[in-house]
């Protein structure tokens, strides 16, 4: 299957392995943002690093502490803010076109990246 689209609650996301230059997709309800593949294996990477970070940092923090966490590449910045199992995501483009988007709630985007398969 070359074009994959995932659609939840406040995010999409995409991947077009046909696309000759953008081949992932990235965005909210009102809003969306084409990656190159190398900015999407960022993308996919650094969320996956974030949520692990969250969920080894959840041993030290009482429940209702919050945390906060970023990550870069030369690519893609993101950071997650909320609590290990219920966070935000916020993504700055840095390359090239330069972006921003933003998830209330990235727990679902993040396993929904897992499915897609394409990192």
């Amino acid at each position: 299957m070359s074009r994959v689209l995932k659609i939840g609650a406040g995010w999409r996301l995409g991947w077009d392995a046909t696309a000759s230059e953008f081949k992932g997709l990235v965005g909210g309800d009102d809003w969306a943002i084409e990656l190159t593949e190398d900015e999407w294996n960022d993308f996919c990477r650094l969320s996956d690093q974030l949520h692990e970070a969250l969920q080894q940092i959840a041993q030290e923090l009482m429940d209702e502490e919050r945390i906060a966490c970023e990550l870069e590449s030369d690519r893609i910045w993101l950071e997650a803010e909320g609590f290990p199992n219920a966070y935000s995501l916020r993504l700055i483009l840095q390359t090239g076109r330069r972006a921003e988007g933003y998830w209330e709630n990235a727990v679902e985007l993040r396993a929904a990246l897992g499915t897609i398969g394409t990192f």
